[in-house]
């Protein structure tokens, strides 16, 4: 096993660098089978997403992997990669298998915890599988990768606290109503962050969508990207009561919704709850509102503690994540390590075998004169000597796999008994 792994993410190298290295979903497949085609290669695999590109190989031992590697890439992407070199991060072996477990937990993503990398690793295993790149290690490990992703969501609870305002809004919102599909959204301004609010809503079973801003153009194009309707800002007030949900970003510079407009909207709803998410500074809801019986009102104040109260949760589920991720590429390293020492066992065994019964062979002449049953004895006495022999340096090599002298042991045993390579 000879594996390799180079890659830049969000943590070293800016976007314009992981545009350049990025790699399409389109021509990830044929990207894939060129790298495979190179010589010394065995396996392959590659990462592509917004916030990472990662070319993993596993190479001959006899191979220099970083040169095939930089070859590639600068071949893909036809550019000299000299630029681009500081970027790049560099894994090799065992830190590989140590990288891919925490790449599919997601504990190496932009917001840890965030669900959608495990799909990439997955979607980028089965591209791997369909052009034929992966057979052996590469394979193993892949599959456990997602294995382990898989068990980190299980076993904690890293991905289950929002840890950006927009979707702390969101499970504040959750929290109120239960289930939001269905419910109704009013963005009332059209900023950046009600923007993300209203998208993380909308992915999260809310239906319709109005959307009002003191630049009508603005509403409706935005109105548009949500297949809502754009509502003019000073008819706000004709249809708030239908909003389930209010998102207010406007940057007035008093309240745009009081108490007593609030009465007012709540008895047009015959009191169901109406949700103020306030993400305006100075605020659009006066505070008052959240005095009134069914409103429920969270300025960016609320939601940030929110937030920092799930980083918080995020960062002790992580420490387990890490744990698991530990444990995970132990028991990996030692099962690699032991199929490494298989062949060596086998050949071992072989060897000693062939002695046996070649000597045994030698003095068949003087074992004429035995009974079946003593020849029976004979044999299963030299086979038991043979088993004995045997047991400490099988034992020595089964104990050394994920040690990294393992090679030497197994090197020194081979000569010592006289197994070729």
């Amino acid at each position: 096993m000879n594996l390799i792994l180079a890659g830049v993410n969000h943590r070293t190298a800016p976007v314009e660098v992981r545009e350049r290295m990025n790699i399409q979903e389109s021509r990830l497949a044929a990207a894939l089978a060129d790298l495979v085609r190179r010589e010394g290669i065995l396996e392959g695999l590659i990462l592509s997403t917004c916030n990472r590109v990662e070319v993993i190989a596993n190479m001959e031992e006899s191979i220099e992997p970083e040169a095939v590697v930089r070859r590639f890439l600068a071949d893909y992407h036809h550019c000299n990669l000299t630029p681009y070199e500081k970027h790049l991060y560099w894994y090799r072996q065992e830190q590989v298998i140590e990288h891919l477990f925490r790449v599919a937990s997601s504990l190496d993503s932009m917001i840890v915890g965030e669900p959608q990398i495990l799909g990439q690793v997955k979607q980028a295993f089965v591209v791997a599988q369909q052009v034929g790149a992966l057979k052996s290690d590469l394979h193993e490990i892949m599959n456990q990768a997602l294995a382990v992703g898989r068990r980190v969501r299980r076993e904690t609870e890293v991905g289950s606290a929002a840890v950006s305002v927009s979707y702390a809004a969101v499970e504040l919102a959750r929290k109120i109503f239960g289930s939001l599909d269905g419910k109704v959204v009013f963005l009332l301004g059209a900023g950046e962050m009600s923007e993300l609010a209203a998208r993380h809503l909308s992915s999260s079973g809310a239906t319709s969508i109005f959307v009002s801003n003191r630049t009508y153009e603005r509403a409706l194009e935005l109105a548009e990207e949500f297949h809502g309707q754009a509502i003019r800002f000073d008819q706000i007030f004709q249809h708030l009561h239908h909003a389930d949900i209010v998102i207010s970003s406007t940057g007035a510079p008093h309240f745009l919704i009081r108490r007593e407009q609030a009465e007012r909207i709540l008895m047009a709803r015959r009191n169901h709850p109406i949700f103020f998410i306030d993400i305006a500074v100075p605020r659009d809801i006066d505070p008052k509102v959240n005095d009134l019986d069914n409103a429920f009102v969270y300025d960016i104040d609320d939601l940030a503690q929110v937030v920092e109260a799930n980083k918080k949760q995020r960062e002790r589920e992580a420490a387990w994540a890490e744990e698991i991720v530990r444990q995970e590429v132990q028991k990996m390293m030692h099962r690699l390590a032991s199929r490494e020492m298989a062949p060596t066992i086998v050949a071992l065994e072989q060897r000693l075998n062939r002695i046996r019964e070649n000597e045994t062979e030698r003095f068949r002449n003087r074992l004429s004169g035995l009974t079946p049953e003593q020849r029976e004895a004979v044999d299963g006495l030299t086979q038991a000597i043979l088993n004995k022999i045997l047991h400490g340096p099988i034992s020595e090599l089964k104990r050394a796999a994920g040690h990294p002298d393992r090679g030497n042991l197994a090197q020194t045993i081979r000569k010592i008994f006289g197994v070729s390579e």
